[in-house]
This record gives C-alpha cells, structure tokens and sequence, in this order.
C-alpha cells in the first residue's frame, strides 16, 4: 500500500518530533474541550499570557511608575494636562485645575475635570491626597471623587479620624456600598486606589452581567468584587440600568483642594459574555472557538515534516479534539490503519523498540475515546490496542 510504504521510513527513523525549548503543555493530556470551553485544560493551542513590564511602586516621595502597557493620563508635568478637559457640554473647555509640585490640583468652584481619553472597563491607578491642614468635618473635609464613565463614584474623602455616613466614606460606591475597612493615611500623605471596573452588559433591557467594581486603598481590599446597580448619585437609590461602553473619567470639585498624581489605565480584555475568550462561553462562542482551534491545528499538521508522518498524524488526531471533522476523521482513520499495518510488518525485536511511540499513539487513541471524539470501536484504536496486549506492553515497566 502507498500510505504503508509512506509509514516505513517513519518506523525506521524514530517517530517523535524534536522537543519544543519550553514546555507549553501537551496534547491528549487534561479533560477535553466542552460545550462552555474551547480549550482543554492545560492546552498547548492556549494563548500565552501577553508579556507586560510591571511598573514600580509608589513611595510618598515619589510616584511609581506605571506598566508598559498602561496609558497615562497625569504623570506630574504641566503637559499632561493636555489630557483633561473642564466638564462642560461642549468639548476641548481648558480646565481651571493646577499643576503645582508635579500634582493636578482642585481649584475650587472651578468645576469637575473629565479625562479626553474615553475609558471603558478597565484596572485605573490614582493617587490623592487630601489638604495638608484638615479643614471641616464629616464630607466638608477633603472632599472629591474618582468618577468612572463619569458616573460611577468611588469617594475621595478625608476620613482620618473623621466620621462620616458609611456608604460615603473613602473607598465606598458612593451612597451603595460602605468601604470594608478605613485604610486612610494621615491628611496631606498620599493615597493610593487600584481599581479594577467591570461595566454592567444589557442585552435587550435585560441585564446579563452587573458589572463590578473592585478596589484596593492603600493596598487593603475594601471593595470586592461590589456588584454595580447604576450611577451613583447624592441621596437617591441608585437604580439598576446600562453603562455607555466607554466614558471619561472625572475627577471631582468639591470645594476641596484636593491634589492627584500618577493617574493611569489599563484597558481590560472583553469578557467571554462580549465575545472575550476568558472564562465560561456561550455554546455558540465555545464552538466558533474550537473551529477556529481545529482549523489552526489542521494546518499545523500539513506544514510537518514529510519524513515523520506520525507527527502529521497527531496533529490530524488533535484536530478530532476541537472538531469531529469527517474527513479529518476519515483521513486519521487511513494515516492510522496504515501506521497499525506497518507496524505488524516489523520483526519482533523491531517493534520491541517501538513500545514507547506505539503506546503514546495508543494512548491518544484511548484519550480520543474517552471524550466521544472517535467511538471505542475506531478501527486503527482496535488494532494497536491489539498489538500493545499481544506485547504485553501494558503490563511491562
């Protein structure tokens, strides 16, 4: 036969490929693809993470500095006001805010600032620090506020030892969610938000994800993971409704000269809900994914090396993971039936040295089984199945 006389040289030279430098996983190796993920559990096809250089942390003589792949809205310098805007209805108004001793500083009655820059869900670093001589009590004293999309508060406010109602307290969703802790420094230090914004999805005035917003004050979690209602407002209930899928972010004037420094974004990848990758799919978006898999692993299997068919054959057998393709199926069936037949072709002591590819051959069968991508009576699975128990390969160490 042609394909056997295709497989020979195969059996002759060996049939594993050269090693990959670094591990990336393997095939036929964690539970399979389902109908929610397109990948198997630790997948070699997975995208690795993308490289960022992390940035540095703040101390309270200077501000960090940002990850490469942040974008910056204030970094100290007067240019960096070019950023910002004053919050009118009309656009490009130059703020009345400052820059003074490599902080945006309130000028009060000047009105809120807004970024140019429309931002949607994102991970947001902002730095604050209240008047150095506490002025006032309660939400008189340094008082600001840190508005995603423009309409979503978490509250900037002076509460070292100064109380105030809980759920508008620094750290808290304004008027929804109290903070879970008061990690403020002293007035006039510099404080830190790490924020990580999820905006609520709608899709046909119904909500599919409330959207959340997570925040770190000083490095103490004191929001988790806070499901959002709506924007937040002064004395009335937020109520449940869809975001914009950007919006600025605003920086509030409050009568305070409050001061910002090391302002910084990092736009978030799409949620599996928005078509994102990440998480548990849709059964729509899981099977676009796993087709797009296959086809990518079936056009791998065509670029392998002619001289090592076994590779190309693995490759094809991979493919059956993502998608039950007929004429992939159909051409495993032959690549594999001829694989199976060369090998009965082999003296004993010959295929005695092959134990090692033949049961890793086998094994993928049985992982091919186990996931209903070929059935237990798969001809070419049948066969070296047959071939391992007449060697006793199973039973050796």
């Amino acid at each position: 036969m042609k394909i056997i006389s295709a497989l020979i040289p195969l059996l002759a030279l060996g049939l594993c490929a050269a090693a990959p430098a670094a591990s990336t996983g393997a095939a036929f190796y964690g539970d399979a693809p389902d109908e929610h993920h397109p990948w198997a559990v630790h997948d070699q096809n997975r995208p690795q993470p993308k490289l960022v250089t992390p940035g540095t942390f703040s101390s309270p003589e200077q501000p960090g500095r940002s990850p490469a792949d942040a974008v910056v809205l204030f970094d100290g310098t007067a240019a960096a006001l070019a950023n910002w805007e004053a919050d009118k209805p009309e656009k490009n108004v130059p703020t009345r805010w400052i820059v003074k001793d490599g902080a945006l500083e309130c000028v009060p009655k000047s009105g809120y600032v807004r970024s140019r820059a429309s931002i949607g869900d994102c991970q947001l670093h902002v730095e604050w620090a209240a008047p150095t001589l506490p002025q006032g009590e309660s939400q008189g004293r340094g008082n600001s506020g840190v508005f995603l999309m423009g309409i979503l508060e978490v509250q900037v406010l002076d509460n070292y030892d100064n109380p105030t109602y809980a759920d508008g307290f620094a750290g808290s969703v304004y008027g929804v969610q109290p903070p879970l802790a008061n990690a403020l420094r002293a007035p006039g230090q510099w404080q830190v938000y790490d924020i990580v914004f999820r905006r609520p999805i709608y899709r046909q005035g119904a909500v599919v994800d409330p959207g959340y917003v997570t925040v770190f004050l000083n490095g103490v979690l004191v929001q988790d993971h806070t499901p959002l209602e709506g924007a937040t407002g002064h004395m009335k209930r937020t109520k449940p409704g869809p975001f914009p899928e950007a919006g600025p972010l605003k920086l509030q004037d409050h009568g305070n000269p409050v001061r910002y420094r090391n302002i910084w974004y990092r736009a978030l990848p799409p949620r599996a809900i928005e078509g994102g990758t990440d998480g548990c799919l849709t059964t729509e978006a899981t099977l676009t994914k796993r087709r797009e898999i296959a086809v990518a692993v079936r056009a791998d299997a065509t670029r392998r090396d002619p001289a090592h068919p076994r590779s190309e054959l693995l490759k094809l057998m991979e493919a059956l993971v993502y998608e039950q393709d007929a004429a992939t199926l159909q051409q495993v069936e032959q690549m594999a039936g001829a694989y199976a037949a060369a090998l009965r072709q082999l003296p004993a002591n010959q295929l005695d040295s092959k134990k090692d590819e033949v049961k890793h051959v086998h094994s993928a069968f049985n992982y091919l089984a186990r996931f209903k991508c070929i059935p237990d009576s798969f001809g070419p699975k049948v066969e070296l199945k047959k071939i391992v128990d007449e060697q006793g390969w199973e039973k050796k160490r």
